[in-house]
């Protein structure tokens, strides 16, 4: 069965509220809707985000045969050696950011970058489309929160070049300027809206 929508309206398959709302903010400004969908998908364990991002979207869209984005995202830090990657979620979950900045302990060199891929599918495609995007920062030595500001995972932890304030500290509105999630939403929002 497939289920069509008229107008520009994708699905965005993510439990994380805080990444659909970064979504949901930036893709309206490029006129498109966009519902979050609990699906549980699969997610199998890569050094690639595309092939995390391109596997959990394929097995989305089986389940529910709508037109949907997944994001896979990796925080690659400098002087472990690109540790935690695309294990991320998992490094956050067990040792959170208290455990990185630990492993960082007397480390000079706290560069660091986030990226981001979104992959797409949807009715009449042959495979998903994938799209990156990259912020490149560093560690910061003390998590810093903002009063009342949004902001998950490694958020206090790392600061974006050209910012003094980490992604924790700033505003979706201000997030979506600098961030790897809007980077590839961007790019494939730039594609999307000439598709139909």
């Amino acid at each position: 069965m497939s289920f069509r929508l008229k107008g520009k309206f994708i699905f965005f398959a993510t439990n994380n509220i805080n990444k659909f709302n970064e979504a949901r903010v930036l893709l309206a400004d490029y006129g498109i809707s966009v519902g979050m969908l609990r699906v549980k998908s699969l997610e199998i364990q890569s050094e690639s985000l595309e092939e995390i991002a391109k596997t959990s979207v394929t097995e989305a869209f089986k389940r529910c045969h709508l037109p949907l984005i997944v994001e896979d995202a990796g925080l690659f830090i400098k002087a472990l050696n690109g540790f935690p990657g695309p294990y991320a979620s998992y490094v956050y979950k067990t040792i959170g950011n208290k455990g990185v900045l630990k492993l960082m302990e007397n480390v000079e060199d706290r560069e660091a970058k986030f990226q981001s891929a979104i992959a797409y599918y949807a009715e009449g495609l042959k495979s998903p489309i994938c799209f990156k995007g990259e912020a490149v920062g560093e560690v910061t030595k003390v998590e810093r929160k903002g009063k009342g500001k949004s902001g998950f995972g490694f958020d206090p932890i790392f600061k974006p070049v050209g910012s003094d304030k980490t992604f924790a500290e700033m505003t979706t509105a201000e997030k979506n300027r600098y961030s790897h999630r809007a980077k590839a939403l961007r790019k494939f929002a730039e594609w999307y809206k000439h598709q139909q």
